[in-house]
């Protein structure tokens, strides 16, 4: 019997990149229980209600835009090219994320996320990760964050960072992990035939 089932927001937008938003919401979609019960109900949700144009021209339209949207009780936003040229200075957006921070219980980022995060005043003061290649962006744009290299995902309790796009995956195993324990997570990574070791 499922004590709770999460609802789980995975924003979209434009040049997002395709694996950020799709290996988290595998994840979580797959994740279940022996009698077949899911304890995620993960959804998707963008801007704006229009089509989304990910990276490599993968066409997507998310379930909800900002107005017509539920409560979440876990938001992951992705990275990619549309992350770290157009979304980080996209006011609305940012103030979406700060705001939904005080709606969450878990607040996540893949890749290139991290910055929509640090842009939104949430990692300040704490330990967070991106994809390599932002690192230096992360830094020098954030100094107040303490940026962390060589790890797939960084947790800080309500807050929970993943480097670069695959990392996603394993950040989303360390969720289930995280809320059903480590069995559930290992069945789930079984499932979809996925090679995950916990620290």
């Amino acid at each position: 019997m499922i004590i709770k089932q999460w609802k789980v927001g995975i924003f979209l937008f434009d040049d997002v990149e395709v694996l950020d938003f799709a290996g988290p919401f595998e994840v979580l979609s797959v994740t279940s229980f022996d009698d077949g019960a899911k304890p995620f109900q993960v959804e998707t949700v963008s801007e704006q209600d229009k089509i989304i144009y990910a990276r490599n021209g993968l066409k997507v339209k998310a379930d909800y835009c900002f107005d017509s949207m539920p409560k979440f009780d876990i938001l992951i936003i992705p990275g990619g090219l549309g992350a770290r040229k157009k979304e980080i200075h996209n006011n609305k957006v940012i103030d979406w994320i700060k705001r939904e921070m005080k709606n969450v219980q878990i607040m996540s980022s893949v890749c290139t996320g991290a910055l929509l995060l640090a842009k939104a005043g949430l990692l300040d003061e704490k330990k967070a990760t991106t994809h390599w290649a932002s690192v230096n962006r992360l830094k020098n744009e954030f100094p107040q964050v303490d940026v962390q290299q060589g790890v797939k995902y960084v947790d800080e309790e309500s807050i929970i960072t993943s480097a670069g796009i695959s990392a996603g995956i394993n950040m989303s195993f360390h969720i289930v992990r995280k809320l059903l324990g480590v069995n559930v997570a290992l069945d789930t990574a079984k499932r979809m035939e996925y090679d995950i070791e916990f620290k």
